[in-house]
């Protein structure tokens, strides 16, 4: 398997389809702007809303390094990518959803159009298939923290079998 082989691999179990955990698609599926924003009590843990727009920053970064396009501009520190709208926002937290699966789609399709000799380029620092990896790793690490939110909630079902 070559290495575009694999990481498309990694997009669709990640973004798309249920393998071994839930992708992120599934994972905020069916949410309200309430329950994105909801939190346990006395922790420091971040929200669903706050997570998906974390991640939806570095996702940006790498379509921005992928297309040449200037225009991105990141945050001064990572605490500055965690940010949400306010509970009763269900519009925006509709809009937060669309524009994750349509980075998905656009990291997708920009993967499927990359020859393979140019996932060895870095740019600027990392060769591009490790900015994938990383992205791939990375929204799996917080899908898990989006799916035990949404148990300790009460809005993930008790069951649920994909095997």
């Amino acid at each position: 398997m070559s290495k575009k082989e694999i990481l498309q691999n990694g997009v669709k179990q990640v973004f798309y389809e249920e393998e071994w955990y839930p992708p992120i698609s599934d994972a905020i599926k069916n949410l309200t702007a309430a329950q994105a924003c909801w939190k346990p009590e006395g922790t420091s843990s971040n929200t669903i809303w706050e997570n998906v727009n974390h991640l939806l920053i570095f996702k940006e970064r790498l379509l921005s390094r992928l297309h040449q396009d200037n225009t991105f501009v990141a945050p001064r520190n990572n605490d500055e990518t965690f940010v949400q709208g306010g509970p009763n926002d269900d519009d925006a937290w509709q809009q937060t959803v669309k524009r994750t699966l349509q980075v998905h789609d656009a990291l997708q399709s920009s993967l499927a159009s990359i020859q393979e000799a140019e996932l060895d380029q870095a740019i600027p620092s990392l060769p591009v298939w490790q900015q994938y990896l990383n992205i791939l790793l990375h929204d799996a690490y917080h899908t898990g923290q989006i799916v035990q939110i949404r148990k300790l909630q009460g809005s993930w079902p008790a069951k649920r079998s994909y095997l």
